[in-house]
């Protein structure tokens, strides 16, 4: 297995529609950086939120996951609050290759100041708007940006699995918008 580099990421989004849009630089300037960088790619938060709220309920179920845990909210921030998270998605599009995996990982930006990002892979075949979540491990509220990086995509090549994600019709198959837990 082998991770790609940026030259391998260019092509596969301009010829394969792996990455839409897609950014062909590592934007910096005012912003936590986004767009392709030398063995990765940055994806962008984009602006819709779910603020986890424990009003509900002291337990979290992953299979009777409650909707009403989380406060919708829209715009180019968030305040996560002390010792929660929220959920966001990708603004990009992503289409794994079926001989690709691709691990998402935190940026150091964020985690500089406490936050963390669920590390998450992209298995082979699967696409969708990637739903990430964000944690504020810190006793304080805490800010994160729409439009700006989120989180690394780091892309390893292998052979193609006997069985990918587009053939087992994987629950989280083109995902669209922030998606909760399924079973």
């Amino acid at each position: 297995m082998s991770i790609k580099p940026d030259s391998w990421i260019r092509k596969m989004a301009l010829e394969h529609g792996m990455i839409e849009p897609f950014e062909e630089r590592l934007v910096r300037e005012g912003v936590v950086s986004y767009g392709l960088s030398s063995f990765g790619y940055d994806l962008r938060a984009a602006p819709e939120w779910k603020i986890f709220t424990n009003v509900w309920g002291p337990v979290l179920d992953p299979k009777r996951f409650d909707p009403k845990s989380f406060v919708e909210h829209e715009g180019d921030e968030v305040i996560i609050p002390p010792n929660s998270f929220v959920l966001t998605r990708s603004i990009e599009y992503i289409r794994m290759p079926e001989n690709v995996i691709g691990i998402a990982v935190g940026k150091s930006t964020y985690a500089r100041v406490g936050l963390v990002a669920n590390v998450t892979p992209l298995e082979p075949g699967w696409e969708g708007h990637v739903t990430l979540e964000i944690s504020n491990t810190t006793p304080l509220p805490a800010k994160v940006y729409a439009g700006e990086g989120i989180v690394q995509i780091l892309f390893f090549e292998g052979e193609r699995p006997e069985v990918t994600y587009r053939d087992r019709k994987g629950k989280y198959q083109g995902q669209t918008g922030v998606t909760l837990p399924r079973i």
